[in-house]
């Protein structure tokens, strides 16, 4: 048995702070693992190294930093799913921001190996290729999905890639053996920070292909409502924000942050069908409002009554704490137009989008008879299968649902419990027989009660 939380070159102060999410990665006799840290309360948060253990004998092989030792900021850890290439005996490792999320100017420059997938030698722990998707990120824009090993081909040749899905909706193919982009990707100007201390990034990777797969802008001509006082309501709400399309950093008046914390692509990750060669993807598209608070005025803010469910960070050791909330309507309705949740094929042989549609239903509008085309926030991933059906849980509403690959045409839903937060699994018994199983576990608002079941589907003999 190991202890975590020991031996870190920043350990953190309570249990709160450092836990496990995900489980190890195995590649020979080492047991590989990232951890879950606390990132917004305080700069000095733990240091957020991957550390690869002995599968007998518990002792500590090797440790791998994202963040220099010099660098006061902690985290910069990978608190989704590591991905292993066996045979080449390489170690994925996609990494969130360092700390605290919405202030860099205690981090100075890129911080190399946040927001990255970094390719580790497995025996060693040694930096074979890294590939930051965000420079010094301030928008909580982690690579929150499982890097996904696949085959592209191309013009009669197949090559190993890494599919790397993260928050910001941006979908990068990179090789497995060298992290080369193998569709353009280009440096573009974003927006500069207004914040005290602040040296936001002046530039960001944006590829080429394949396209954004969410909305990445809300203007006040765009904001959506279900009646005129509704979209009044909205538009007028985004007028009073700074938004200027993606990487609009955050500010003490308010910006707005599209796709917002949740993703963007969140930590379902994707799935491959290696006969059509599509990469299945499903995304949020749910703006944010950060604010930047200074110091002094932070605890009075926190404080108020009218900003209740809104959630604080103390962000210790930086000029400003921060608030978060996404941007909905008194109805609940986000105010960006719909659809909220959707899924995605995107073909990797050509990096376009072969198909896209809603997924889900938010069950406190379900009886809106265009519910069904707003889709829903899914927190979960997709499985594809040979039969070429992919089934995904993942929404809010408490539903299984199975999609042809093809064509992205819901085929089946079958009625769960409760919502699944989770990735579903398909095995077959002895006998041949396939069946499909899911844990439904997600009670986290008022609509629905506490469940932990795991179910299984299967055809009729």
């Amino acid at each position: 048995m190991i202890d975590l939380r020991q031996g870190l070159r920043r350990p953190p102060k309570g249990k709160d702070e450092y836990e496990v999410t995900s489980p190890p990665a195995i590649l020979g006799d080492l047991v590989i693992t990232g951890s879950a840290i606390a990132d917004n309360n305080r700069t000095t948060a733990p240091s957020g190294e991957v550390r690869a253990f002995d599968a007998r004998t518990g002792k500590l092989r090797w440790t791998w930093h994202s963040l220099p030792a010099e660098l006061e900021a902690g985290a910069g850890n990978a608190w989704t799913m590591l991905s292993v290439d066996e045979g080449r005996k390489l170690v994925f490792v996609p990494t969130g921001s360092a700390s605290p999320d919405y202030y860099g100017g205690k981090r100075p420059g890129d911080n190399r190996y946040a927001n990255s997938v970094t390719a580790l030698n497995g025996e060693s722990g040694r930096v074979v290729w890294s590939f930051q998707t965000v420079h010094h990120d301030i928008w909580d824009y982690d690579v929150a999905s499982q890097p996904l090993l696949l085959t592209l081909k191309r013009e009669g040749r197949q090559i190993p890639a890494v599919a790397i899905g993260s928050k910001t909706g941006h979908l990068f193919l990179v090789h497995r053996e060298t992290g080369k982009p193998l569709y353009p990707v280009e440096e573009r100007r974003v927006p500069a920070s207004t914040a005290e201390g602040e040296r936001a990034s002046p530039t960001q990777p944006f590829p080429l292909l394949p396209p954004p797969l969410v909305p990445q802008q809300l203007r006040e001509q765009d904001a959506w409502g279900m009646n005129d006082a509704s979209r009044a309501w909205c538009r007028e709400r985004i007028r009073s924000l700074r938004s200027e399309g993606i990487f609009t950093p955050p500010s003490v008046e308010g910006s707005i942050i599209f796709p917002g914390n949740i993703g963007g692509m969140a930590w379902g990750g994707a799935a491959w069908d290696p006969g059509r060669g599509y990469l299945v993807v499903p995304t949020n598209r749910i703006a944010a409002i950060i604010q930047l608070i200074p110091r002094d005025r932070f605890q009075a803010e926190r404080e108020r009554k009218d900003r209740l469910g809104v959630e604080f960070a103390p962000q210790h050791g930086t000029p400003f704490g921060m608030s978060r909330e996404f941007l909905l309507s008194p109805e609940r309705c986000p105010c960006n137009p719909p659809p909220w949740g959707a899924l995605s094929a995107v073909d990797s042989a050509t990096g376009k989008i072969a198909w896209e549609v809603p997924l889900g239903v938010v069950p406190w509008l379900a009886n809106h008879p265009d519910a069904a085309k707003w889709g829903s926030l899914n927190l979960g991933g997709p499985v594809t299968t040979a039969g070429g059906l992919v089934f995904i849980g993942a929404t809010l509403d408490p539903y299984l649902r199975a999609f042809e690959t093809a064509t992205g045409k819901e085929l089946w839903k079958g009625k769960l419990p409760a919502s699944a937060r989770s990735t579903p699994m398909t095995f077959q018994s002895p006998h041949g027989k396939q069946f499909v199983v899911i844990s439904a576990n997600g009670h986290n608002f008022a609509e629905s009660g506490p469940h932990d079941e795991i179910l299984a589907f299967a055809l009729p003999d």
